[in-house]
């Protein structure tokens, strides 16, 4: 654990620059090694010029913080927070990019510890603590501040000739390489959180609007409304992490969907797609006006949302949560968290979706005043798949019942994933069980995903890639929508015409306009265009 004799630190800097490209980088190397698969005798050349571009790179780096007093601590820092890194793009096929360092940012207690492993004990040990506990044991011999300064800028200067001649030599393939697989840069480590990460803290640290733009401020319900007989409520399902070709509805082989299947008047959408990845992107981007194109958090945060124009418009509106929150959306509405409630009726290792219908009915039966309640499921969010559901839902038999997802069989993850579709369908239909039994009150339910996930394809698990390079698993997703007699004939929704359109590809930016359609809502801030209740109204009874 010593080295013989005390090193230089442009020494200990070119060796952990190796080290970092050889040990903490698999996921960047099996990638290279698809994409340079058909190379035939240039493979190895251009293998070589990867190398050398992150040798340098690296060296530049590390050269520059490699001062007494300095070193130690963020090497140590680095070791660490590398090996985890490594862990999980290994692990489960990520990408680092600001949207990724953002959910781990927002996880909770509960998503760590479905985390945590002995493989991710066994990297921290081997990529992070041992070479950390080296480097401390490792005595670095510097110079005299003045020779160590001109010493540190030839090195320096060195590694710049040795990326300026790699750039200049190797500029067609390098080129040629990140252009056409942009995903590189974000299986680069450490570069890729750390440019992630200052990304982040950006954002986060960027003062807040002093005013929100406001959005539908002339929201309002149309005079028809006046002659109700009786109170609106549409319920808004937000699920999590579910994908539509695990959907019995959607034409997947298994009867994932045996009692949704059996609901009269569903109307199920197949070729829906997300505006994200992951919760933290997608749920947000669906409640805002902007669609994904000009959607940023940045800018989402400064202006009002869905949620806000049916306030405007008159709505109650209330988010029932039992996830991670509502990433911000129900800020200026009612709430109520009842993920960490310690109900055994239905919580064990966290707490199960029906606790979303718990007191949903006597809040149906109080109703005064027209409402929206939104509820936020924890569905098949993985990777404990198989704490998402009770037991007698595990149908799919055997199942994977560890998170770390490479040391199950392929059915067996497929197996628990479907089980938690399984249980989705329960409370769905449960849910529009309970919306039909109060026919004194005009119901509806709109359901669909915050994004998909991978399930082991091309060795991707979980979600969260940048959405340019993420498999159709993380972006086609489940929705669905129902409607009562009552809510049918008050507020004149034309079921046929919807169903007409049940295989018309939308998106997520189709909700907020969408939604106020289903409602008709009155307001400058209704694109008709985007409205999938366009010209599916018919003459109110």
């Amino acid at each position: 654990m010593r080295l013989t004799r005390p090193a230089r630190p442009e020494t200990l800097t070119f060796a952990i620059s190796i080290a970092l490209i050889a040990l903490y980088n698999a996921p960047l190397w099996q990638q290279m090694e698809q994409i340079t698969a058909n190379l035939g005798a240039h493979r190895p050349w251009v293998l070589f010029e990867m190398f050398l571009l992150l040798l340098g790179v690296f060296n530049l780096l590390l050269g520059l913080i490699a001062w007494p007093y300095i070193f130690k601590p963020v090497m140590s820092l680095l070791f660490m927070i590398t090996a985890l890194v490594s862990y999980f793009m290994s692990e489960y096929g990520v990408m680092i990019d600001a949207q990724m360092i953002q959910n781990a940012a927002q996880t909770d207690a509960a998503e760590t510890r479905d985390l945590l492993t002995v493989k991710m004990g066994l990297f921290a040990l081997l990529l992070g603590l041992l070479p950390t506990v080296w480097l401390w044991k490792t005595p670095i011999l510097y110079r005299t501040p003045l020779r160590e300064l001109g010493i540190r800028l030839a090195a320096l200067l060195a590694t710049l000739v040795l990326l300026g001649g790699t750039l200049y030599f190797s500029y067609k393939d390098l080129a040629s390489l990140f252009r056409n697989n942009r995903q590189l840069v974000y299986l680069i480590a450490p570069t890729n959180y750390l440019t992630a990460a200052t990304s982040y803290i950006h954002h986060t640290t960027k003062k807040a609007p002093t005013q929100l733009t406001a959005i539908g401020a002339d929201a309002r319900k149309p005079g028809s409304w006046a002659a109700h007989s009786r109170k609106t409520v549409l319920v808004l399902v937000v699920g999590e992490t579910a994908r539509a070709d695990h959907f019995a509805l959607n034409g997947y082989d298994r009867d994932t969907n045996p009692e949704l299947g059996r609901q009269s008047g569903l109307i199920n959408f197949s070729k829906v797609h997300s505006c994200g990845t992951a919760t933290a992107v997608s749920v947000p981007c669906m409640f805002s006006d902007l669609g994904r194109r000009d959607y940023s958090a940045s800018a989402a945060d400064a202006r009002e949302n869905l949620l806000d124009v049916l306030s405007h418009a008159g709505f109650d509106v209330l988010w029932r949560d039992n996830n991670v929150g509502c990433k911000g959306v129900c800020a200026r509405v009612g709430f109520e968290n009842l993920a960490y409630e310690k109900d055994p009726a239905y919580c064990k290792d966290g707490c199960y979706d029906d606790i979303l219908l718990r007191g949903l009915d006597q809040k149906l039966r109080d109703i005064t005043q027209d409402s929206v309640i939104v509820l936020h499921q924890n569905g098949s969010h993985g990777p404990a798949y198989y704490k998402r559901y009770p037991k007698n839902f595990e149908r799919f038999t055997p199942v994977c019942r560890t998170s770390e997802l490479i040391l199950c069989k392929p059915q067996e993850l497929i197996n628990a994933f479907d089980n938690t579709i399984l249980y989705t369908d329960h409370v769905l239909s449960g849910l529009i069980d309970m919306l039909r039994a109060h026919d004194n009150i005009n119901t509806a339910m709109i359901y669909l995903s915050d994004h998909g996930e991978s399930l082991g394809e091309a060795n991707a698990y979980l979600h969260g890639m940048p959405y340019t390079f993420a498999p159709e698993a993380q972006k086609h997703i489940p929705a669905m929508m129902w409607f009562s007699d009552n809510y049918q004939r008050e507020l004149a929704i034309d079921p046929r015409c919807m169903t007409d359109r049940k295989d018309t590809p939308w998106t997520q930016d189709n909700l907020f306009h969408s939604v106020l359609g289903a409602l008709d809502v009155q307001t400058k801030a209704r694109n008709p265009a985007l409205d999938l209740f366009q010209g599916c109204r018919a003459e109110p009874k």
